[in-house]
């Protein structure tokens, strides 16, 4: 399969008025941050993309790296590392050296949104980065998708209809793209609130993780 082009969203993107307005006030409060449309981490030959909703704003849009700097990062890193989709030591920092192996780390909407809620109108926005790089990858062979959110935000760029893919903790999709067969695994997202409620316990995580291993080697 010939390789398609991808260019990720850059500071000059305005598509969504409320998120740019939101970027332009934390620029003004923390100039030490990334503050920009977050950037895919892996490369697009992995078999593997894992679908987050947005950075969060101390998190990701402070280090300007997917899930790198708040809690969410953790159980996620801690799995990709242990499950030899990724190299290095995790210490929440973009320059800790970590590698992702057969894995590719994004964002279904690449700039902070407010109280972490992008609107609807905004995904959709950003679903057309996330579209083209799923046809950047010539490899894909799942798409692991960390919330409700993430996983409708899937569904909607491959053209399937929501209702015939019930969203379940460690539910496994079989997608049809454009003459592509997609697996699309779901999970609930890593954050401290579905942890420290036991929505996602570490032992549901890593089954998550045993189900992708089944699928995919790094």
């Amino acid at each position: 399969m010939s390789r398609k082009t991808f260019t990720c969203p850059d500071a000059s993107c305005r598509r969504c008025p409320r998120l740019s307005a939101f970027l332009d006030k934390n620029r003004r409060l923390y100039p030490d941050f990334h503050n920009a449309p977050v950037p895919s981490l892996g490369d697009l030959d992995a078999e593997l993309l894992i679908v987050g909703l947005a950075p969060g704003l101390k998190g990701a849009n402070r280090t300007g790296r997917p899930f790198t700097g708040d809690f969410a990062g953790d159980l996620l890193y801690g799995c990709l590392h242990d499950f030899g989709f990724s190299t290095g030591e995790y210490k929440a920092r973009p320059d800790d050296g970590v590698r992702l192996v057969n894995a590719r780390l994004t964002n279904a909407v690449r700039c902070v949104p407010p109280e972490n809620k992008p609107t609807g109108d905004e995904v959709r926005q950003c679903g057309e980065y996330l579209a083209d790089e799923i046809d950047a990858m010539p490899n894909l062979k799942v798409v692991l998708a960390l919330g409700g959110l993430a996983h409708n935000a899937v569904l909607s760029v491959l053209g399937q209809k929501k209702s015939a893919f019930k969203f379940a903790h460690n539910a496994l999709h079989e997608l049809d793209w454009n003459g592509r067969r997609i697996l699309l695994l779901d999970t609930y997202h890593t954050s401290r609130y579905n942890v420290n409620t036991g929505k996602l316990t570490p032992e549901m995580f890593v089954n998550v993780f045993k189900t992708l291993s089944g699928i995919v080697n790094p």
